[in-house]
């Protein structure tokens, strides 16, 4: 799958574009703030409704503008000629708007999944090193790639759990140590199974992406870096998992969603006196984490500057391999990568992605790209994308 057409209306920096793409590696290249990323963020937008760069909708339409336009035309892929049109409304503050061939869809949400991305950016190495929510984002954006539908998923979990914080904060600031009343406990229990059952949900896609990953991101690492080439991920639950019928491995291929709805029941049930002490949930997929590690020890706070640069590559590298395995093709996206990595891990790199059916890179200076990317380029520059001769 590929993107040939991208248009957009007010979108960031740009009042208009009309753009036609090729399969193969685009590169656009231009000075920093000249808009080049804005290109590539709007394909990422269209796949995902979500920004590698913002986390509102506010930037990302033009100052003075009311809404901004997302357009593309989508080839199935090189040897299937079909065509799909995709069309984002973007309006902050207001319900977005969509369409699938013109034809409007009844919840904007619903064209997540039609074109699947995959982006690495400088922003990547925080995955490594900075705070779990960076690595329960990763995880949860990549099982919302394979299965589209979970990215409502994650949306219910992230309602019940704001309203069941909620009460944990009032019932924290009226009890003072003393035991809920029955009717609180009874509305507790209610938020209990409805945070139990859905976040048993994002659990079993967490663990399952987590277990079909692993061996992708240890084989990408081991192809990137040079040395110390062990790298392995564990998932640590805030829930006792260990009836949950868990392999040795991580695989949970087997295991039933009602047993890690009903593991996280237990541990809510067990700490329900210091949740509602300190009036916070602390039991779920939002208390989680990813341990990433090489070798023997821990990748954040022992891997070196490059270590982790090559750990942030190998886990988008193996998205990408494992969307293809589950037999996507999606569009690659390297949003100024290059300038950050040395010239070893440039050619390993470029090596490993230039057989995807559609390569999109960003980069401020075009020297900085592999020849092995070589293809079509464009210059970006006051607003304007122009073809290189």
């Amino acid at each position: 799958m590929f993107v040939d057409h991208l248009q957009l209306t007010d979108f960031r920096s740009y009042e208009s574009v009309d753009l036609g793409l090729d399969s193969g590696v685009t590169t656009f290249v231009g000075a920093n703030g000249q808009g080049k990323t804005n290109l590539v963020e709007a394909i990422e937008y269209l796949s995902t409704m979500s920004s590698h760069r913002v986390a509102t909708e506010v930037p990302l339409v033009r100052s003075g503008a009311a809404r901004a336009v997302v357009r593309a035309r989508v080839q199935a892929g090189l040897d299937d000629p079909r065509q799909l049109t995709l069309e984002l409304e973007i309006s902050p503050g207001k319900a977005n708007r969509a369409k699938l061939n013109r034809s409007p869809l009844r919840h904007a949400r619903e064209i997540i999944g039609v074109v699947r991305t995959v982006v690495f950016s400088p922003v990547d190495i925080a995955v490594v090193k900075g705070d779990p929510s960076e690595r329960r984002r990763f995880i949860d954006d990549l099982s919302i790639a394979r299965w589209p539908r979970l990215a409502g998923v994650r949306s219910d979990y992230e309602r019940v759990l704001r309203q069941r914080n909620t009460l944990l904060k009032s019932l924290s600031g009226r009890l003072r140590g003393g035991p809920p009343p029955s009717d609180a406990e009874a509305t507790l229990d209610v938020w209990d199974t409805h945070l139990a059952r859905v976040g048993g949900e994002l659990l079993e896609a967490r663990l399952t992406t987590l277990a079909d990953l692993a061996p992708h991101v240890s084989k990408a690492y081991a192809d990137i870096a040079p040395a110390n080439n062990d790298a392995a991920a564990e998932y640590r639950a805030s829930a006792d998992l260990e009836f949950t019928n868990q392999a040795e491995d991580g695989s949970v291929h087997g295991a039933l969603r009602a047993n890690l709805s009903a593991a996280l029941a237990a541990g809510m049930i067990e700490r329900r006196a210091e949740e509602i002490q300190r009036g916070v949930s602390l039991v779920g997929p939002h208390r989680d984490d990813i341990a990433l590690s090489l070798g023997m020890l821990p990748a954040k706070g022992y891997a070196s500057h490059g270590e982790s640069w090559s750990f942030a590559l190998a886990l988008r590298l193996g998205s990408f391999h494992l969307l293809r395995a589950d037999g996507v093709e999606p569009v690659l996206v390297l949003d100024d990568v290059f300038a950050e990595l040395d010239s070893v891990r440039r050619e390993r790199l470029a090596s490993g992605v230039r057989g995807a059916e559609q390569v999109l890179v960003t980069a401020a200076v075009g020297a900085d790209v592999p020849e092995l990317l070589a293809g079509r380029r464009f210059r970006v520059a006051d607003g304007e994308v122009v073809a290189d001769a």
